[in-house]
């Protein structure tokens, strides 16, 4: 197994699994190595940062949901999610929701793995030149809120900090460089970088959890309103600095 910079820790209590993934990985010329739960995930992530995490949601006695809320607590680290069949639907749509890259379900193609694996580290790349000749500045302000680039940052009318989930922030981005226009489901599933092939219901939730903390009364939604047979628009005026 290899370390070091650039390489890729698969999560797994699966010895079978963790062997035959990382032997696939290394045999394409993409370092990785194999940790079993998050005792050794922490002390192989201390050692040397990865490039991506691929990190199964059952753990055994470990909660994969955990350790990805862990690891997004100090870290942008792309993250692959490995779930099983249909009753870990909602996994997947908290995984997503707490800032995982992209999922693949169980039992999964070795060639698909390494595809995905590609295209999330592409996409690093490609964010990463972008951040290099445009980085994030300034922001925007709607109705007493500031929402700061540069900081990831979010401050109600108090100035309060507001906690955003990775998903969150992206979301809240895409309507405020879009106000008052009505958005598609699509372009916001682009917006938020979640695979093509995840269900819309997936940016609803989203939008839900994001009206919990923009909205006075959630249920009766005056900041993200819902476009029948469209999608959503953010109705307030917005203004960047």
């Amino acid at each position: 197994m290899s370390t070091g910079a650039g390489h890729i820790i698969v999560v797994d209590d699966d010895p079978a699994l963790r062997q035959m993934v990382t032997r696939y990985l290394e045999d394409h010329h993409v370092p990785a190595t194999s940790v079993s739960n998050r005792m050794e995930f922490n002390r192989q992530f201390e050692a040397s940062q990865p490039s991506l995490i691929i990190l199964d949601l059952r753990l055994g006695r470990d909660d994969g949901l955990d350790l990805l809320r862990e690891i997004r607590t100090h870290s942008d680290i792309p993250v692959i999610i490995t779930t099983g069949h249909r009753p870990d639907e909602i996994d997947r749509i908290v995984g997503l929701e707490l800032g995982a890259d992209d999922y693949i379900v169980k039992p999964f193609s070795l060639r698909e793995l390494l595809a995905r694996v590609r295209a999330v580290l592409r996409r690093q790349e490609i964010g990463r030149a972008a951040r290099a000749n445009d980085p994030e500045r300034g922001g925007y302000r709607f109705n007493g809120w500031l929402l700061d680039r540069r900081g990831r940052t979010l401050a109600d009318p108090n100035a309060a900090p507001v906690p955003l989930s990775k998903g969150e922030y992206a979301l809240l981005l895409a309507f405020l460089e879009a106000p008052q226009r009505p958005l598609t489901r699509e372009h916001l599933l682009q917006a938020t970088r979640v695979h093509e092939d995840i269900f819309d219901r997936s940016i609803d939730v989203q939008v839900l959890r994001l009206r919990r903390k923009l909205e006075v009364d959630p249920s009766a939604p005056c900041v993200i309103q819902t476009k029948r047979g469209v999608g959503y628009v953010f109705a307030l005026a917005v203004e960047p600095f």
